[in-house]
């Protein structure tokens, strides 16, 4: 029987409420994670072992050659993990000169991939199970196959169909029969079980300095990529510590560089300068003023931020600095809409996922391959995607993110983490490129000025900033904030709901949790 998966009723995704839960944009991949905390493990179990499903049952989103981030609250502190890969050292900016901008698919815009070393080191440093236990749930599914659930057909459609029809690996891996798989169909991946297996036997080492990293270099060379084992063997994730600032009462808490974490901080550090009070959470005028102060932040952004290592020149307290985010604050007209160019501060597709336990360990969690399946390229024999995470550099000479070896791209992923008086609130995300930082300052804003529930806030019409006057907004925005927002000078485009991403959400309550998951997504919350 043929079903009509088009989904023309809109339908209310009741929140879950427990002391132990997980919320992905999967709902298998969530009970990849339940059942880790069933076994006895804790929240960083749980991730992992959602994050690695995810590479499995929502490829078009994430892989095994993806990179990743993640904030855990443990031990009474946050801990902030960046596994973003580097390029190869064989990059120059001269292996780039005379193109306007970066490559999007091919080995010239693959960078070293960090999921993995994500996987082993939190695993490491903050699990409780066996590594390879993590990995039990995603290799059945890759070896057994899994049934695609509907976002994911559309995305996969999207990706194999059009933008990499070209490359003959990933169609056979990903497209056996021809095409993308359709919604509902069952579809394995018995060569990323076999790499899953790998990865889980040696702790992740089979990947970079093993079998897996041979595979994937000799791959690179017969190409003219110019990745190398050395490459490969010369990544690390590491831990940092979050950077943060306050809203309303309220802590939000962002990785530092080379992520965008930092536009959110600085669109909330000017948008707290205006009075939320009077103003209805969809009005014109509040969006308004979201909105002007996302278009400074994200200017700050592209014009300084980059691999924290390239950043000598203005620093993430130069940006967050009171007064400068003041004089910032001042260019905006609450009565119309603005093109702001960068300031000057004093030199002084992706999957999102959070668990939490009932011993108060809390996981905000995110890995990508960057746009859908990545660079097109897939390992022959492994079912490994590569990201393509190198278009994140500018090959624009003089800025901070351009182009070299061995340098950490420009990311747009970003999880977040909010605090009360220094104890945790929320691990919340919202998948979607661009839209990250821009989704941040939105679930912000409904919880610190509005005391949305984490679904409502997931539920709510979003906006995006597309450029200049150009303003996106979701189709379920009220008429009259379209209207409003015109009268303002937003140019209004209306926009299906794919194009808003998909945030995942889990509020501490007493004695447990209260989640939100996005009804964008396939997703589901779920705990006991």
């Amino acid at each position: 029987m043929q079903l009509n998966w088009s989904s023309p009723f809109s339908s209310h995704r009741a929140p879950a409420m427990a002391r132990n839960v997980v919320v992905s944009s999967q709902p298998l991949a969530v009970q990849a994670g339940i059942a880790m905390l069933a076994r006895g493990g804790n929240a960083v179990d749980a991730a992992l072992a959602t994050a690695i499903a995810l590479t499995v049952v929502e490829p078009p989103m994430n892989g095994i050659g993806g990179d990743a981030f993640a904030i855990v609250w443990k031990d009474g502190r946050l801990h902030g993990l960046n596994a973003s890969g580097r390029s190869p050292q064989g990059w120059s900016p001269e292996r780039f000169a005379g193109l306007e901008r970066m490559p999007s698919t091919g080995w010239d815009s693959v960078t070293v991939p960090g999921c993995v070393s994500a996987w082993a080191k939190l695993s490491e440093t903050h699990g409780r199970l066996p590594f390879a236990d993590l990995f039990e749930p995603a290799v059945r599914y890759a070896r057994d196959g899994f049934h695609v659930t509907p976002v994911t057909a559309r995305t996969w459609k999207l990706q194999a169909e059009d933008r990499l029809a070209g490359f003959g690996e990933f169609q056979r891996v990903f497209c056996p029969s021809g095409r993308a798989p359709r919604a509902g169909e069952l579809f394995r991946n018995p060569e990323q079980a076999e790499t899953l297996g790998l990865i889980a036997s040696s702790h992740g080492e089979a990947f970079y300095r093993g079998s897996l990293a041979r595979r994937i270099c000799k791959a690179a060379a017969e190409a003219g990529g110019a990745m190398t084992e050395q490459d490969l063997a010369d990544h690390e994730a590491f831990f940092v510590d979050p950077v943060s600032i306050e809203y309303r009462g309220l802590r939000l808490h962002e990785m530092p560089p080379n992520g965008q974490g930092l536009a959110a901080l600085i669109a909330l550090g000017i948008l707290r300068q205006f009075e939320a009070k009077g103003f209805e959470p969809e009005s014109a005028e509040w969006i308004h003023l979201q909105i002007e102060s996302m278009k400074l932040a994200l200017a700050d952004a592209d014009a300084w931020i980059a691999d924290s290592d390239f950043m000598r020149t203005r620093t993430v307290e130069d940006m967050l600095d009171s007064a400068y985010l003041g004089k910032r604050a001042k260019l905006i007209d609450p009565g119309k809409a603005s093109v702001p160019e960068a300031g000057v501060p004093g030199c002084s597709d992706t999957v999102y996922l959070t668990a939490a336990d009932a011993d108060g360990t809390m996981v905000s969690y995110i890995q990508s391959n960057y746009q859908g399946f990545g660079s097109g390229i897939v390992v022959p024999g492994t079912g490994i995607a590569m990201q393509n995470r190198g278009e994140g550099f500018s090959v624009t000479e003089g800025h901070p993110n351009r182009v070299a070896g061995g340098k950490r791209p420009f990311h747009t992923i970003i999880p977040g983490f909010v605090t009360r008086n220094g104890e945790p609130l929320m691990s919340f995300g919202v998948m979607g490129g661009r839209m990250q930082a821009l989704g941040h300052l939105q679930m912000m804003t409904r919880l610190a000025d509005f005391s949305q529930t984490p679904q409502d806030a997931a539920d709510a019409p979003r906006w995006q900033v597309l450029g200049e006057h150009r303003v996106g907004v979701e189709e379920s925005m009220p008429k009259a904030t379209i209207t409003g927002l015109m009268a303002l000078g937003h140019e209004v485009e209306v926009m299906p709901p794919s194009n808003f991403g998909g945030a995942q959400l889990a509020l501490r309550i007493d004695g447990g949790y209260l989640t939100g998951s996005d009804p964008r997504k396939d997703g589901q919350a779920a705990g006991f």
